[in-house]
């Protein structure tokens, strides 16, 4: 498909960019050899396991186009009736050094179909009429694995930059007594961002990042492609083990190819209890 040729490109850049930045295992410093330093509570680890929830408001639009007919702009909310869900957020940070650390992350996301259209829309050149029910789902499973340095490291805080792979798996499919179809896109896509994390209190820091990776557009090419993520958080340390993070989360994922459109936001705050080893 159309929209897979897309994110196999920026899937073999991704692969590029991250065999082309991989840090040397020589240059990391062990956490125990470190002279000198007192880390705020909560940053003595070397691996880091956080599990919680994202409440998050999809503002989600596509369309597909096939056999030359032209998809409808089909919004999640407004023509399916899918409404605020809450999802499960996995993450884990492996630190062998103190100032770096690999990175991932899944986030399932899932919403259901079932209304009746209060509109014609088109889908995969296929037209679904007024007043027919329909069904479906549209998911998009976000995975991510990433690189950070932090080239600025204090005991009461630090700043780094991040090399990242998102991968988004995203289908959707709308299903009705006479017909169904899908469109799928998964590959992935590389990123770049900044990191930072600061404590105004021994116990209680205050963090934010923001990555993001934009195929600029060109009349040499049928196709444009984005993916932003901005994510700003509290974290309150009761040992250096445990603690719990709460903040707000913005992800973006957006393509055209052809006439092929996704426009993929999710925007909300979350939870997350963390534990440290």
């Amino acid at each position: 498909m159309k929209v897979r040729r897309l994110f196999a490109m920026l899937g073999g850049v991704g692969l590029a960019w991250t065999l082309t930045t991989s840090p040397a295992v020589a240059q990391y410093t062990p956490l125990g050899q470190q002279q000198g330093s007192d880390p705020a509570t909560g940053e003595k680890y070397n691996v880091e396991i956080a599990y919680g929830i994202w409440n998050p408001t999809p503002e989600i639009v596509f369309s597909s186009e096939q056999f030359g007919i032209l998809g409808s702009d089909i919004s999640l909310s407004k023509d399916l009736d899918v409404l605020k869900a809450r999802f499960q957020a996995f993450r884990v940070v492996l630190r062998p050094g103190r100032k770096h650390k690999f990175r991932g992350e899944y986030i399932p996301i899932k919403y259901d179909v079932d209304t009746i259209l209060r509109r014609n829309i088109i889908f995969n050149g296929v037209l679904y009429p007024v007043g027919l029910p329909i069904q479906g789902e549209f998911k998009w499973n976000a995975y991510r694995v990433g690189y950070e340095y932090d080239f600025i490291y204090r005991d009461r805080g630090f700043l780094g930059f991040l090399v990242e792979a998102k991968y988004p798996d995203v289908r959707a499919e709308l299903t009705t007594p006479i017909t169904s179809e899908f469109v799928e896109a998964k590959a992935p896509i590389p990123a770049i961002g900044i990191v930072g994390r600061g404590y105004i209190l021994p116990n209680l820091a205050i963090g934010g990042e923001f990555s993001a990776f934009r195929l600029p557009e060109s009349e040499d090419r049928d196709y444009t492609g984005k993916y932003y993520d901005f994510d700003v958080y509290a974290t309150f340390n009761f040992t250096n083990n445990l603690g719990v993070t709460g903040g707000y989360r913005r992800l973006t994922l957006g393509y055209q190819v052809d006439n092929d459109f996704g426009d993929f936001r999710m925007n909300g705050y979350y939870v997350m209890g963390v534990a440290r080893f």
